[in-house]
């Protein structure tokens, strides 16, 4: 009976033993990630942590995570890459894009292992500048929009002229040329020949001629709080409009007229919308893969795609969906500048 006793007496301690451990190494992967150094069961005179600090130890290293996390995002070089979007006609949409919107092609390639080509267009070096990512799957010649997609925006300094141009190519004109209010910029809104509406916008010369990229959502403020939180965006302004019963946040990491941004939209009293199978995602550049994932997890984000590299390319990303449900990628920096050599 008293060797039974003793065995389980030893099991016991071995049990706590292995929570102690536990508990330390819990704490020590959260820090880990974002100091790249694991903490030590010592304490500062080099004595062993107690057992009854260890829950104290776990909260601390709870918020001290958060609070490295934080500062991680806002100390990571982050900025919008491009938008990838499905067309039903790759040589098709170019030819608009280039001769009627004033985009160049950047890239283009062809994966016939996968049956899609996709080709890269903008207005300035994907180096420095947004870009749209059209994507050809063999064989699908049409894609439903849905309703939660808004608009690419564009600044133009003639907007009569290119709505012009757009006419002579047959593409179809949803709203001609006119002041936002009295006194304010000329605007217009064009529809690509997949479907895809551009807002255009009077404005003089910039170095960043894409604007936005507009999405609704069901709840603003949720959304807000997410992208400022999780991927680090500021709030660049919010505009209420109860005449036309909607609410508007333009997020970003830069001003708006240096940057492309992205226009969330809330309109009053809807709270979901058909996303169709059209618009796919924006793309994002970052330091680090791994670690945004493991911040985006931590303040209630969904990865979709784990952090790794890219089969073929090598380019590591990661995906997730915000609470709405629309997906972003965040690629490697490095990757991504490899990629464009």
């Amino acid at each position: 009976m008293k060797s039974i006793l003793k065995w389980a007496t030893l099991g016991g301690l071995m049990l706590l033993f292995v929570l102690h451990c536990s508990s330390i190494w819990m704490a020590i992967t959260q820090s880990q990630l974002f100091n790249g150094k694991a903490a030590e069961s010592l304490n500062a005179e080099g004595e062993v942590i107690e057992s009854e600090m260890i829950a104290e130890l776990a909260q601390s290293n709870i918020a001290l995570s958060d609070e490295n996390a934080s500062d991680w995002i806002k100390k990571d070089k982050r900025r919008m890459l491009h938008v990838v979007y499905r067309v039903g006609n790759l040589d098709k949409t170019i030819k608009f894009y280039s001769e009627c919107l004033g985009m160049k092609l950047l890239r283009k390639r062809d994966i016939p292992e996968e049956r899609y080509s996709n080709a890269f267009l903008g207005y300035g070096p994907e180096e420095s500048n947004f870009a749209v990512e059209l994507t050809y799957n063999y064989g699908v010649d049409k894609y439903d929009i849905g309703t939660g997609f808004g608009h690419f925006g564009i600044a133009i300094e003639d907007v009569a002229k290119m709505v012009d141009l757009v006419k002579v190519e047959g593409g179809k004109i949803v709203q001609e040329p006119a002041p936002i209010k009295d006194g304010g910029p000329i605007i217009a809104l064009v529809e690509d020949p997949d479907g895809y509406n551009f807002e255009l916008l009077e404005r003089g010369p910039t170095l960043e001629p894409f604007r936005q990229v507009m999405l609704r959502v069901g709840d603003l403020d949720q959304s807000i709080n997410f992208y400022k939180r999780a991927f680090g965006m500021e709030l660049l302004r919010k505009t209420v409009d109860p005449d036309n019963k909607n609410t508007i946040a333009i997020m970003g990491y830069g001003p708006e007229d240096k940057n492309a941004v992205l226009e969330l939209t809330y309109i009053y009293g809807v709270k979901s919308y058909d996303k169709g199978n059209g618009y796919a995602q924006i793309a994002v550049g970052t330091d680090d893969v791994y670690k945004t994932a493991e911040a985006i997890k931590l303040y209630g984000g969904e990865i979709v795609v784990e952090p790794g590299p890219l089969p073929g390319l090598n380019t590591k990303i990661m995906a997730c969906v915000d609470p709405d449900g629309w997906k972003t990628v965040f690629v490697d920096n490095a990757d991504f500048m490899k990629e464009l050599e």
